[in-house]
């Protein structure tokens, strides 16, 4: 809900988000950079990464695989070890040291894993059996994508339950709560969408079906972690990886009435250039809304604040700019620009080198020449 403002900039104002209270309405989006090792375990630089942006109101972490069916990249971190729980905890420890607040962020791939980012070597599952034609990354370069199985009923189950225990583990590994990845070409927006969901059972056909897995996902977590630990995203009509939704308004419409009386954290939507996403998720949606523009075009200091400023959203996710800004609220509060990438090839790779070597506004930029902040995983 929202607090007393302080600051000409909204953006600023804090708020809270259940019993945590936000010192200002700056969310941290979720960006996959796949530093964890090749056990999806989380090292000391990842806790470097987060630590240095912990001014965000919120910080939601990078897609985190609830096992290692959802897995997509092969150093993509997971919460189905207690080697990776342990592994969080350092990077929630060094969050909260600093001062922040951080939600994992629950992702499972469906279709978009591969045999190769597989520890298991296993064929990915998901709705109904139709591959994308993308190429897909791995760590020996882009490969054709495979066919994935179709889920059965027996399966489905166990990955809502993976979904839950995940959400257990985020809590143990020190978490502040977990959003569920819903968005984006991921699991259940597979569920949801026209092209990827050509099932006939109980998952499939109409809306009601359409929607069932999500709701089921949602309940879950909600019922092991406490539904104000939970966040949801979605994406409504988004087009990445292949998505088709004709009509998505009828869809979200009724997911939403559905989970709406859960008494969720939050409800994180992306905007869409064509379909009216966020508005109509600010119409639906009774609680906590987070607004996020930056998938189809640059987020700015003003378009975000534009955003808080004209009731479209209560917080605002920001993404790009925090790959090289670990100081994005400062910026703002100082009045300095944020920074642009300069090194686009080093977004998704291995070592310090373009995750957290960028300075803050106040510092010369000379630590990526004559600092080793931390080594790099192996």
């Amino acid at each position: 809900m929202d607090t007393a403002k302080t600051h000409g900039n909204p953006l600023l104002d804090p708020y809270d988000l259940g019993s945590l209270h936000l010192p200002n309405r700056v969310v941290m989006a979720p960006m996959t950079r796949l530093r964890a090792d090749r056990n999806g375990v989380p090292g000391d630089l990842m806790a470097t990464y987060y630590a240095q942006r912990a001014s965000a109101g919120l910080i939601v972490s990078e897609g985190i695989s609830p096992s290692v069916d959802g897995q997509q990249y092969l150093t993509e971190p997971g919460l189905y070890s207690e080697a990776q729980v342990e592994g969080w905890r350092r990077v929630t420890d060094a969050v909260h040291a600093s001062g922040g607040r951080v939600f994992a962020q629950i992702m499972h791939a469906g279709r978009g894993g591969h045999p190769a980012n597989r520890p298991d070597g296993g064929t990915p599952g998901a709705p109904s059996v139709v591959p994308r034609t993308d190429p897909v990354h791995t760590l020996d370069g882009k490969v054709a994508p495979v066919a994935p199985r179709a889920l059965t009923l027996r399966e489905i189950g166990r990955t809502v339950a993976a979904y839950a225990e995940a959400a257990r583990a985020a809590v143990r590994a020190g978490f502040d709560g977990v959003e569920i990845h819903g968005a984006n070409g991921y699991l259940p927006h597979q569920f949801l969408a026209d092209n990827t969901n050509q099932r006939m059972d109980a998952y499939g056909g109409g809306v009601t079906g359409r929607i069932r897995f999500p709701v089921e996902v949602t309940e879950a977590v909600a019922d092991a972690v406490g539904a104000d630990r939970v966040g949801l995203r979605l994406s409504p009509g988004n087009s990445q990886f292949e998505m088709v939704e004709r009509d998505p308004a009828p869809v979200y419409r009724e997911l939403l009435r559905q989970v709406a009386p859960l008494g969720l954290a939050y409800l994180h939507v992306t905007a869409d250039p064509v379909h009216p996403a966020l508005a109509e998720a600010r119409r639906d949606w009774p609680g906590t809304l987070v607004g996020n523009t930056g998938e189809h075009e640059a987020t700015t200091p003003e378009s975000a604040a534009a955003l808080v400023a004209g009731g479209r959203a209560d917080l605002v996710s920001v993404g790009r700019p925090y790959i090289s800004n670990p100081d994005v609220v400062e910026r703002l509060a100082a009045g300095a620009p944020w920074s642009v990438i300069r090194e686009r090839n080093f977004h998704y790779t291995s070592g310090p080198r373009g995750y957290v070597d960028y300075p803050t506004h106040d510092q010369a930029d000379t630590r990526r020449d004559n600092a080793r902040l931390v080594a790099p995983l192996t």
